[in-house]
């Protein structure tokens, strides 16, 4: 027996206790979050050790990260001492799994010193087949094909296995042998990628009995971190590995599955008491981490989603900040918003101490979000960290793009032309850049002259001058666009004609993250009277960049945040089509939607004291101003638990998350019922709110009704309301477009469903 504490169970709740003592039989822990699920699992481990049921080389306990796997090593130590250090066993399930592979790798083709590639030897080792088959790589790239392989992986698929459709239309349906092209190679190279630890794992175990038998001899208890987290191959190589005894205890919740795009299976943990008949089922509600009003909020909004298997988390700690919801005019109004109340929070107040920079965080749902807070952020010297990733700025797509620009504000920006000439490719090889760097030299000129000069000699071989040529004619063209047009439209057309949108189209993995920053890129340029502007701004922006060392904001995406907590958090953006997200709604439908949710759970749950919500009325969305309504997950928090205010002029709580309802199903205001109404509008509830003046309309996001007019019913003349443009009248009709004349802000032309009759 291992030398463990006595004072082992001191501390736990009633149901972690349980969760430790319960060793016999498959037990699925729902571990909410902030409810202690790692020293769950880590006293599980010392009780079995403790109570000689096993020896440390016969507990399997597999995690996701080195890091966690670290920690609960760490943990674990420090219950049974020295016995820790025979845990073979504990580590991340790509680990486990190679240690499994070089013991058999002769069964599947490979010696045991095989190599594991990594992203860049995939993408290279494709690229050789690519070349081979006569795939046209501007169209499909490795790099995404390397994404569809790993896909098929994370599935457990073998090229054998897959059906027509699930990618085999790759290459002009050439999917499926250019994957099976792929793992040939990989045998040759005497090599695998992450994908294969797994596949070729479940292929050992499926075929060769005898081997599986010897591991279910070894492993006597096998324990499983963020269980949610599996994808396909995971599950089944679990499945494999648990014995007769089904000494297995998964620890997750189905509440925080939110890695459905990497190939993680919800129904993995949902059907958990399918799999294993007769499992005990122990719920970890109880809550260390935050206020009752934020549990409060988090647990009505995820009550919503139908794929789960429930659990409500609750807390001793009573009472709290309700979450805020806060309605503002647009973004930028978004950002000043949240930079100001950092600033107030930061400098404390008399009933409050000061917060650090550290303890605020904000979560979006998306990266291209985060533009502009750092642009207020920068304006305020208000120190910020972004967490897993670089600053807008700094990543390499918004580069690129700035490069472009500069070359043309600057023709002789010899290092802007570097950075472009063969971005995206262009049949350039190295050695004719460098030959032309080294024509500038000696000339004394700058690379564009002479390139300029080059391309009308014979100096350069025909491969190597026609590109030039064409990148010339282009820049030529580009260059008296900038005379006249505006900045975002120049990006937008050099970013075109380039072909830079269409390779990070092509890009399957993070092109479409890198489009989105794009066009954010574009919209920031709206503020700026010409690009010269622009660029000095961008200059000044990243010369004020510095690393904050400890105490600064952390900014970073939802995914990112999982696993961590703050005292204060921020979550901007909660509008429908940015959060949820409806790109993923309109790819994976329902199941991407409670995907979402469970996104905006995490983000609740990552406050430990004060969690603040907004969304706004107006927002540039790829260069066009857009009308917003809050999203979906505003209206779903419940109201006992939120407290709503708009900067649009009305402050009561609850009423616009009711609106909304109200709006979306197609309710004119003048017509809710007045049963419904008094608890939220008070001596507003039932006013006809489109005969309010501008300042005092209850709610930032009037979202046209259904049953709106159409332009055949308006009359030259008449006077509309636009939430963005204020009062005006109709001067001309257009089909469903109408110039309308506004009082504050002169003719604009506008959709017809986004006017009411004033």
């Amino acid at each position: 027996m291992a030398a463990v504490k006595p004072d082992l169970f001191t501390g736990l709740n009633t149901e972690q206790e349980a969760a430790v003592r319960t060793v016999q039989g498959p037990v699925l822990v729902l571990a909410g979050a902030g409810t202690g699920k790692t020293r769950v699992l880590t006293t599980r481990i010392a009780h079995i050790l403790g109570q000689g049921l096993a020896r440390p080389w016969e507990i399997l306990c597999v995690t996701f990260t080195n890091k966690a796997a670290r920690e609960m090593r760490e943990r674990t130590q420090k219950l049974v001492g020295a016995s820790a250090e025979g845990l073979q066993n504990l580590g991340t399930f790509h680990s486990i799994a190679a240690q499994i592979l070089r013991r058999h790798a002769d069964l599947v083709g490979l010696k045991s010193n095989f190599t594991i590639l990594d992203d860049d030897d995939q993408v290279r080792l494709l690229k050789g087949i690519f070349e081979q088959e006569g795939i046209d790589q501007k169209r499909y790239t490795p790099k995404s094909f390397a994404w569809q392989i790993d896909q098929w992986k994370n599935k457990g698929l073998t090229p054998d296995k897959i059906k027509g459709g699930e990618g085999a239309e790759f290459g002009g349906n050439k999917g499926i042998k250019l994957y099976q092209a792929y793992q040939d190679r990989l045998r040759i190279l005497n090599a695998c990628d992450f994908g294969d630890l797994l596949l070729h794992n479940l292929d050992i175990l499926t075929k060769h009995p005898d081997i599986l038998e010897t591991y279910h001899r070894k492993f006597k208890y096998i324990l499983v971190d963020e269980y949610q987290d599996t994808n396909v191959s995971q599950y089944l190589w679990l499945r494999l590995l648990t014995n007769t005894d089904r000494n297995l205890c998964c620890v997750g919740d189905d509440d925080q599955s939110i890695y459905g795009w990497r190939g993680a299976e919800v129904d993995n943990i949902l059907k958990f008491e399918r799999d294993y008949p007769g499992a005990k089922i122990i719920r970890l509600e109880r809550n260390y981490r935050s206020t009752e009003h934020i549990l409060g909020a988090a647990a009505g909004l995820i009550k919503a989603n139908t794929a789960r298997l429930g659990k409500t988390l609750f807390t001793d700690e009573k009472g709290g900040d309700k979450v805020q919801v806060q309605g503002l005019w647009d973004g930028a109004a978004e950002a000043q918003f949240v930079a100001e109340d950092m600033e107030r929070l930061h400098k404390g107040t008399r009933d409050n101490d000061p917060r650090k920079w550290s303890d605020m965080a904000i979560l979006v749902r998306a990266s291209f979000q985060m533009r502009a807070f750092e642009e207020r952020f920068v304006m305020l010297q208000i120190p910020y960290t972004v967490v897993g990733g670089p600053r807008f700025f700094e990543r390499a797509e918004i580069r690129d793009a700035i490069a472009y620009l500069r070359l043309i504000q600057s023709p002789d920006d010899d290092l802007a032309f570097e950075r472009i000439i063969n971005v995206p490719k262009r049949g350039i090889g190295d050695a004719t850049v460098q030959k032309l760097l080294q024509q500038a030299r000696l000339a004394g000129v700058s690379v564009m002259t002479a390139v300029r000069d080059l391309i009308q000699t014979d100096e350069l071989p025909a491969r190597a001058k026609t590109p030039l040529v064409g990148f010339m004619r282009d820049f030529s063209r580009w260059l008296d666009l900038s005379k006249d047009a505006q900045a975002s439209v120049l990006l937008d057309t050099v970013l075109t004609d380039s072909g830079y949108f269409d390779m990070q189209r092509a890009d399957k993995t993070s092109g479409q993250t890198r489009l989105d920053n794009l066009k954010e890129l574009g919209n920031s340029m709206a503020a700026f009277d010409d690009l010269a502007a622009f660029l000095e701004h961008v200059s000044l922006v990243m010369d004020l960049e510095r690393d904050n060392g400890g105490d600064s904001v952390r900014l970073m995406t939802l995914h990112a945040a999982k696993g961590l907590e703050f005292p204060v958090v921020y979550l901007p953006g909660w509008e429908e089509g940015i959060f949820p997200s409806q790109r993923s709604m309109d790819e994976g439908g329902l199941k991407s939607l409670e995907e979402e949710r469970r996104l905006a759970y995490v983000g609740i749950t990552r406050a430990r004291q004060e969690a603040k919500i907004s969304f706004v009325a107006n927002r540039q969305v790829y260069g066009r101003w857009t009308n917003q309504i809050p999203s979906r997950f505003v209206d779903e928090l419940p109201i006992e638990n939120v407290e709503a205010t708009s900067q649009t002029g009305y402050q009561s709580a609850g009423w616009q998350s009711q609106q909304s309802r109200w709006d979306r199903a197609g309710y004119e205001p003048n017509y809710t019922k007045k049963a419904e109404a008094p608890a939220y509008g008070g001596d507003l509830a039932g006013v006809d709110m489109r005969r309010l003046e501008p300042k005092a309309r209850p709610t930032p996001h009037r979202q046209p009704a259904p049953a709106k007019p159409s332009a055949k019913n308006f009359k030259l003349g008449e006077r509309v309301f636009h939430m963005k443009f204020g009062y005006g009248l109709i001067v001309e009709i257009e089909g469903n477009k109408l110039i309308v004349n506004f009082e504050t802000s002169g003719d604009k032309k506008v959709i017809d469903s986004f006017v009411d009759r004033a």
